[in-house]
Order: structure tokens, then sequence, then C-alpha cells
């Protein structure tokens, strides 16, 4: 009979001690506002930290890379409280943000019911989310945070399909990455993977989770040569990278091919990757052969990897 393990609630200060300097600092960075990314289904990319309001500081302010409007994200890392919404209004107010998301640990219902409010009683220009954040843990592993979505905006997801397909904003390019990811993502649920997935956006790249906040998996589409590839991407541990490549030969053994091994000189970050030789048509007459090559190697990226980086 399998023993199955049991998911424990982690106090949010455990991840996060100082809610500007640690959390704010902490989603600020690409891999991690993905997964704020995914859970709303807005393509948020920061612009700014800590963004001047008048008297007063706003988290984080950024744009949707799609329709190229405003989002403006508050963090409390607390039960909801009046200050926090009336401060949410002012920056949406100062900003013109499209977007406003107040991240909380929890919520009195009377704030919920002022969302769901203001949603259903102001125009199409101004959506409120109200977003739960937990920690989890399984015994002593990595802790590993989790979005919710509590409030909305009515029919957000209609809406937002539209936008991105319709958006005056979005060249022949964007289309096409826009579509190819849609495609992508309907291929790996209906071939049954496992895999954390991002929201499909205009980018050329697409997030998979590994659980690890140290580094993700990205498969990557390339309009211009039709060129796709999958990699393993580290941010900002050099120590990481150095470990993985003294394992190199074990790793590239059990992936079954060759890799490509970049350091990165003069950046944080650092990458190992895998290229097709197959090129992609435009129309996506092939994409199927791509999305089943993308996905096999970036389901074998998640076990290879996950297994070596845990033990460091």
């Amino acid at each position: 009979m399998n023993n199955f393990a049991r998911l424990e609630p982690v106090n949010l200060r455990e991840g996060w001690p100082h809610e500007a300097l640690d959390f704010t600092k902490w989603l600020s960075k690409e891999e991690n506002i993905e997964l704020l990314s995914k859970e709303t289904g807005l393509n948020i990319k920061v612009l700014q930290t800590e963004a001047g309001t008048g008297r007063y500081s706003l988290d984080i302010l950024a744009t949707d890379e799609n329709t190229e409007q405003t989002i403006i994200i508050e963090n409390q890392l607390e039960m909801t409280d009046h200050d926090h919404l009336g401060k949410l209004i002012v920056y949406g107010a100062g900003h013109n943000a499209t977007y406003q998301i107040w991240i909380v640990r929890d919520y009195r219902d009377e704030h919920k019911q002022a969302i769901d409010w203001l949603n259903e009683h102001t125009d199409k220009n101004i959506n409120i989310f109200l977003v739960k954040l937990e920690l989890w843990k399984i015994g002593e592993s990595a802790l590993a945070p989790k979005f919710q979505i509590i409030s909305q905006p009515n029919d957000f997801v209609k809406s937002l399909h539209d936008q991105k397909t319709k958006s005056e904003g979005l060249n022949g390019t964007n289309i096409t990455r826009l579509h190819f990811w849609e495609n992508f993502i309907n291929y790996c649920k209906e071939n049954n993977t496992a895999m954390e997935l991002a929201k499909p956006s205009t980018r050329h790249y697409l997030i998979i989770n590994m659980r690890d906040s140290r580094c993700h998996i990205a498969v990557l589409y390339f309009v211009s040569d039709g060129s796709i590839s999958c990699e393993l991407y580290i941010p900002d541990n050099k120590e990481l990278y150095d470990f993985l490549l003294q394992n190199k030969e074990d790793i590239e053994g059990k992936i079954g091919e060759k890799l490509e091994w970049q350091y990165l000189d003069g950046k944080k970050a650092s990458r190992i990757s895998l290229s097709s030789n197959a090129k992609i048509a435009l129309e996506g007459n092939n994409w199927n052969e791509a999305f089943e090559w993308m996905k096999s190697r970036a389901e074998k990226f998640i076990k290879v990897f996950s297994d070596y980086a845990k033990k460091l």
C-alpha cells in the first residue's frame, strides 16, 4: 500500500520575514512573477518596485505585456484591512491602472464584498484581483508558494482572451507566438502531462515550474527562424550551476543527448539548454511535431535536474 505524505501549511513570515525587503523583492523576480501571471491570466512584467505615489510607495508597478496596460500590485502578508484597501484605490488612481492586484495572507468578508462590488460597478478599465497567498511544504521539503484568486473581474477570462487576439498592439510575430503557446498548452493537456505550465503569452519562451525557487524549465520558440529549444534556467545561483556541471556526464547520460552548458560570464544567470534540429513552419502544419519534442524534453529535464538539484 502506498504511503502518502501530507501537505503542511507554513506561516508566510517563515518564507518572507519582511514584506518589502523579502516578499516584494522575491515576487519582482521574473520566475516568481510568472506564478502570479499563471494564476491571474495576465502577462505581468515588473517595471519598478517601491514606486512613488504621492506620499506613499506602491509595492510593484508593472504592465501587461500583451496589452501594455498598467498593473499595480499591493502586498499585505497579513489579514486585509481598510488601510490597504484605501491604498489600493489611491495607487490605482495615481497610476491610472487597468489592473489592481491585492495579495494578502487572508481576507475579511467585508473586504471581499468591497472588491466584488467595485468589479461589478466600475467599467472595463478598472479590474481588481484579491489574491490569497499560501506557503506549503511536505516534510522537510522546500517551501512552495501558492496563489489563490478570491475575487476577480466579471467575465475576466473571456475578455482577456478577446484583448489578446484582437488588440491592435499585437503584431504578426506576437500573434504567432501567442497561438503557438496556446496550442502547445492544449497539446500537453490532451497528452496527459503533469507539468505546471505558465499562461500563454507573446514571449518567445514559456516557463514550466520545477517546484524549486532556484531555477525553472523553459521551452523556447523563435519565430524568425523556426527554431525550438528546451532549457534549465538558473537566474541567480552559480553554485547550483557548478554543482550540476560536476555531474555533466551523468546528467547527459540520463537525458540521452548532449547539452549546451552556458555559464554566462558577467551575469548572475546561467543556463543549460538543448536545441532541436527541426525548423517549425510559421503556418503551423507541423506544430504537433514541435510540441511533442518540447513536451518530452521538458518532462525529462524536470525529472533529471530535479533529482540532482535536491542533492545541493
